[in-house]
């Protein structure tokens, strides 16, 4: 285990006790320029994939004992670690499962997603929920997405639980936020990448596409092989029609069932796996 920076903290209503539990509030985050990071999977992720940007790592006795593959990686990054009570991670966070730090937010903004050359792009927009939000991000991490984009009136990145939900890929693949949808689609088209809308009311439907994989390509029928950039609206109200608008193409996930729609992280998730694997 890495050496802790000072003493046990004990006292649960110190100052930093106070300073810490005031990053769940998106005005102190903003203002800080830092977030939480809470649970062993995400401090994991963000020590091992981005360690300049944790400021402290906080950790009860039970979890030096039973994540001490953590504190290995925070001593190979020369991380301050502080052991602090039960008590005192809890006042911090009661999320924390034993863990949890302190980084500082970086957003590496839209001109450097497009400059990466992206295949894969999820776009969210106007998205309010944070644990959708955060499990999309989570599903284009694993279908192997190149960014997930948060356009202007969508959730913080940084909100607690988004973090929380993204299990750890938070810091795996770029995440940008607050640009208007006119200004990431016309981004992302110039960059070669067509543009999908996820929509129930979509004249494609998405098995017929993957189905099509492969075969001579026909006019205005979307190719899910070449760059894509998928369009998910918000949870209540999906897509209005300026927003379809500003898209290639509108495609529908098929309901088999009775089931009248299925939820945004849902239907993320199944159409960034059907890009990644017609793009194989």
């Amino acid at each position: 285990m890495t050496s802790p920076a000072g003493p046990e903290l004990t006292n649960p209503r110190s100052e930093r006790v106070k300073a810490v539990r005031a990053l769940s509030g998106r005005s102190v985050r903003l203002r800080a320029g830092r977030f939480l990071v809470e649970g062993p999977q995400s401090v994991r992720e963000v020590v091992r994939e981005a360690p300049g940007r944790v400021r402290d790592v906080y950790v009860t006795p039970f979890g030096a004992d039973r994540y001490a593959e953590i504190l290995h990686d925070a001593a190979a990054a020369r991380l301050r670690v502080h052991v602090a009570t039960d008590e005192v991670v809890a006042a911090m966070s009661p999320d924390a499962q034993g863990v949890l730090a302190v980084a500082e937010t970086h957003d590496v903004g839209l001109a450097s997603v497009i400059a990466s050359s992206p295949r894969l792009v999820a776009v969210l927009v106007r998205v309010r929920d944070p644990g959708n939000a955060g499990t999309v991000v989570r599903a284009a991490d694993a279908a192997g997405a190149d960014a997930v984009v948060l356009t202007a009136e969508s959730v913080d990145v940084h909100n607690p639980k988004v973090v929380r939900s993204t299990a750890g890929s938070l810091f795996h693949l770029p995440v940008t936020a607050g640009a208007p949808l006119a200004e990431v689609t016309a981004a992302l088209r110039a960059a070669g990448l067509a543009v999908l809308a996820a929509d129930g009311s979509g004249e494609h439907d998405l098995d017929d596409l993957l189905d099509a994989v492969g075969r001579p390509a026909r006019a205005g029928v979307p190719d899910l092989t070449r760059p894509t950039a998928w369009v998910f609206g918000n949870e209540a109200w999906g897509l209005p029609e300026e927003d379809r608008a500003l898209a290639d193409a509108v495609v529908r996930v098929p309901i088999r069932g009775r089931a009248e729609s299925l939820n945004l992280a849902t239907a993320a998730t199944v159409c960034l796996y059907a890009s990644s694997r017609a793009q194989r």
